[in-house]
């Protein structure tokens, strides 16, 4: 029986926690915040209660795998999992109302030649196309398999950009994700839902390379679902699972250091001084060389992918506290996009300012929970934001100033949005910052190939031996699926060792 520690008690932590201690191991987990989750909390006022983190799950076969494998039983007997339908409501800056069924490429096709004119169904249709061979070519090593000593082979973009032909131009392929709205899907509206797609993952549709097109082919083939009284439920059905399998936690735990004997990981060094011995250190925490749990020490391969230097953006959020009952009609989650993307992009990451009218994500569950009684509504409003740092986020004037930015754009999908406030709670990078640990309160964005490897994560196995990276910080990049494929990467290291492949 080996002895792990885990740093960090995030979904990809305890996704690795729970795998490991199903082997055999005996696995504990030090966290220095109070409570588990990471980033999926919740906050709670006079009967209200609101998720902190993301409010849906895409690619849930990532967590029903984790049940059966650490257990034999389902997700769905944990948790009350339901498919969001319509998927999502797009509101565009010159009118158009678009809702887009939920895993239903037909219904997609459909629903956007209704609402944008014939052909653009076909247009996005054949773009979905190009987006599912991309995700064929690269499902294995960006989401099933650790990231191996070749990587440089994901610098090539896998997404099958048609040769475009420009007046008195030899053809070009798009290389970007902008382009590919610009050159491949003729309407404005359609290249602003694609951009939209990265924004919300927090990737700059200019730079993000063209096989970010399979955020939308995921969303539209899998699905998005959505857990009854919140994502906060599924940290905690994931957290009971790892105590049913003996998982020791240990919380207000804060890790300085990794203790190291015999040129390998051997266990943590603790805030009070303590070392707590291990076989085999997880850090699921974001790997900064200099400070925290890596002090000094880079511990990746020479040439192997680094931590990015500059913070990504975060998220600025409002929870509103409504009163009157929310309308059998209301869609869950509708898309308020900005009439300028291009103009939003560059706000948020030239990291200066907040973006003048940024693109607004309006939450409303169908969900009793949530909710003191049928008479009142609890609502979430997200933009994708500058980190805290470039921006000061705890200047209370701006906090509030952007606040009712949002809240006003958001009226085009809640009508008398201000008049319904009984109370409204800000959220900004600086909270996710004092929270998660993470720099800037910065959000991970999945792992993408092409852009000569610019957009992977560190790989799972470092330099030192004993010492992996699990968690949105680690490859195979950030979101709920990704960092949940994390720890069944990391589990897999530790148990099978260079005989792991990947995950079936």
């Amino acid at each position: 029986m080996a002895r792990i520690a885990v740093i960090g008690a995030g979904m990809g932590a305890m996704a690795a926690a729970a795998r490991l201690a199903v082997a055999g191991n005996r696995v504990t987990v030090y966290e220095r915040t109070s409570t588990y989750g990471g980033a999926l909390g919740r906050y709670e006022r006079d009967g209200f209660t609101f998720d902190t983190g993301p409010g849906l799950l895409r690619l849930p076969a990532v967590y029903r795998d984790l049940f059966l494998k650490t257990g034999k039983e389902p997700l769905e007997d944990r948790v009350e999992l339901a498919p969001t339908d319509p998927a999502s409501r797009h509101l565009f800056a010159d009118g158009t109302a678009l809702s887009l069924p939920n895993a239903s490429r037909a219904g997609v096709v459909s629903a956007l030649d209704a609402a944008l004119g014939a052909g653009a169904g076909e247009t996005w249709g054949d773009f979905l196309g190009r987006a599912r061979d991309a995700w064929d070519r690269s499902r294995r090593p960006l989401l099933e398999e650790p990231l191996w000593p070749d990587w440089q082979v994901l610098a090539r973009d896998p997404y099958p950009a048609p040769k475009q032909r420009r007046l008195l131009r030899s053809p070009r392929q798009a290389s970007t994700l902008a382009e590919v709205g610009a050159w491949e899907l003729g309407d404005p509206r359609l290249a602003t839902l694609l951009s939209g797609y990265a924004l919300a993952e927090g990737l700059d549709p200019r730079t993000a390379p063209a096989s970010a097109a399979l955020l939308p082919y995921l969303e539209q083939t899998f699905g998005s679902w959505y857990v009854r009284g919140g994502m906060r439920e599924l940290a905690r059905a994931v957290y009971e699972r790892c105590l049913a399998r003996r998982v020791t936690f240990v919380f207000d735990a804060e890790v300085t250091g990794i203790h190291e004997k015999d040129g390998r990981a051997a266990g943590v060094e603790l805030a009070d001084g303590t070392v707590q011995e291990a076989d085999s250190v997880v850090l699921a925490a974001q790997p900064r060389p200099g400070t925290g749990p890596l002090r000094e020490r880079e511990p990746w391969q020479e040439g192997d992918v680094r931590p990015r230097e500059t913070p990504t953006p975060g998220r600025f959020t409002v929870l509103l506290a409504l009163r009157g009952e929310r309308p059998a009609d209301t869609v869950h989650r509708t898309v308020v996009h900005s009439p300028d993307p291009a103009a939003e992009a560059a706000s948020v990451f030239a990291t200066r300012h907040p973006a003048i009218r940024p693109t607004v994500t309006v939450l409303r569950p169908d969900d009793p929970t949530t909710r003191p009684d049928d008479g009142h509504e609890a609502v979430t409003l997200t933009a994708t934001a500058a980190p805290h740092g470039p921006v000061d986020w705890t200047d209370t004037e701006l906090r509030e100033r952007y606040a009712d930015t949002l809240t006003e754009i958001a009226e085009a999908a809640v009508p008398g949005l201000r008049e319904r406030t009984l109370w409204r709670v800000v959220r900004t990078p600086a909270e996710t910052a004092a929270e998660t640990g993470a720099e800037g309160g910065s959000v991970p964005a999945p792992s993408l190939a092409g852009a000569r490897a610019h957009h992977l994560h560190p790989g799972n196995r470092t330099r030192l031996p004993g010492l992996y990276l699990a968690g949105g910080w680690a490859h195979p990049g950030g979101g709920l699926a990704h960092a949940g494929m994390s720890g069944s990467l990391v589990s897999g290291l530790i148990v099978e060792g260079d005989d792991f492949r990947g995950s079936q």
